[in-house]
């Protein structure tokens, strides 16, 4: 067991507020563990103490936590065996008595039998989408696995609507034990630039009037770069070399994306910066933001392009197509398809008023939907609720 801060800090002597025991996969860059940070930041500390569980591991991303009592604890599952995880879960609920464990996505679901036999009285678990080995949730050994730990849980919270018929219609949750609560997104620092220029950009990287394209995310496959990547080249092949791509963020599939890039004749034209850590300033630099994902529940990454401004093309799967109204702030396209993407990416090179205007109501629809404060707000009405029947 790896601990990034000192678990007792948890459960200081006559520390009236309750504990949050937050489940997760790993907490490294993603649109998951960036709305589990958002939440324990945001939420009242006057009200209550939180601890992440990783089920594997964490890295540098959890320094992004602000809050002194929050350790973060990894397991290492795929080392020590799914047995040895569970019985670290029930040691860790018995010392740490947590007053509800949140958890999240399939791997989540390890933590719920351990909460409860070590006297855990309220559980939550949360479903945030997708693996790219079940990009709608259609096989049948992770719907049974849901189905058999359903009567663990109090509550279930789903990020978009898709997933929340998956649990109603699939693995046959009754309606009213499910909550949907959309991420919201820090519109304060997710804003559009205030002044012209190109400073967050490498010199010489982008020409005069020149198109930048932009996706941010883990480079792995069920995100699909690769998708946006030969549809940018075709973009530049069809008389436009002044466009530049930026793909920002790291993963497996970096190596193979810089080197699709050489092979397709635009590594000068793209910039790979890894890992950002201002992401906020970026994408002020960008002008379309282009989610290629084969799955997805409710992006950040799509809120945040929003909240800065710009027009969002995004696949026509899961959450996306609740955050995106077609001509209004970008337009969806199917998975893998290359040709409509090209043509998509050409309309603003073409018509620069289109691309302002919709980069415009992306905003306004970021402001008045899908704030942070009311994400928040509508975590902390669950947490008091359970906290309230305990």
């Amino acid at each position: 067991m790896l601990v990034a801060d000192d678990v007792r800090s948890t459960a200081l002597a006559g520390d009236v507020r309750p504990l949050i025991l937050h489940v997760i996969h790993q907490l490294r860059t993603g649109g998951l563990e960036n709305g589990l940070v958002n939440l324990i930041n945001c939420l009242p500390e006057s009200r209550f103490r939180h601890a992440v569980v990783c089920i594997e591991d964490f890295s540098d991303f959890r320094h992004r936590l602000e809050r002194g009592d929050a350790p973060v604890i990894a397991l290492h599952r795929s080392q020590i065996g799914v047995w040895r995880l569970r019985k670290a879960l029930f040691s860790l609920c018995r010392r740490l008595r947590p007053t509800i464990v949140h958890s999240r996505n399939q791997s989540g679901l390890d933590a719920l039998l351990p909460a409860r036999l070590a006297g855990v009285r309220r559980c939550i678990h949360g479903e945030h989408g997708w693996d790219v080995n079940d990009l709608e949730g259609r096989q049948v050994k992770p719907a049974m696995l849901r189905r058999l730990h359903s009567p663990l849980v109090d509550r279930y919270i789903t990020v978009s609507d898709h997933l929340r018929d998956y649990l109603v219609e699939r693995v046959r949750i009754a309606p009213q034990r499910v909550v949907q609560i959309v991420n919201g997104v820090d519109t304060a620092r997710f804003c559009p630039s205030a002044e012209p220029g190109r400073s967050g950009l490498p010199d010489g990287f982008r020409g005069r009037d020149a198109l930048v394209v932009c996706t941010v995310g883990r480079l792995q496959p069920v995100k699909d770069q690769e998708t946006l990547l030969r549809a940018f080249a075709l973009l530049v092949a069809g008389g436009r070399p002044e466009a530049r791509l930026v793909v920002a963020g790291d993963g497996p599939m970096r190596t193979a994306l810089v080197e699709l890039a050489a092979s397709l004749g635009i590594a000068d034209r793209c910039w790979f910066p890894g890992t950002v850590s201002n992401v906020a300033g970026l994408l002020r630099n960008c002008d379309v933001f282009v989610l290629p994902s084969l799955a997805e529940g409710i992006s950040n990454t799509l809120l945040e392009a929003m909240a800065s401004g710009l027009p969002v093309l995004a696949t026509a799967v899961g959450g996306n197509r609740e955050l995106i109204t077609e001509g209004e702030n970008g337009w969806l396209f199917e998975p893998r398809d290359v040709a409509t993407l090209v043509r998509l990416l050409s309309r603003y090179v073409d018509e620069p008023a289109m691309l302002r205007d919709q980069g415009r109501r992306a905003r306004e629809m970021a402001v008045t939907r899908f704030s942070l404060p009311t994400m928040v707000g509508r975590y902390q009405a669950v947490y008091e609720e359970l906290c309230n029947r305990t």
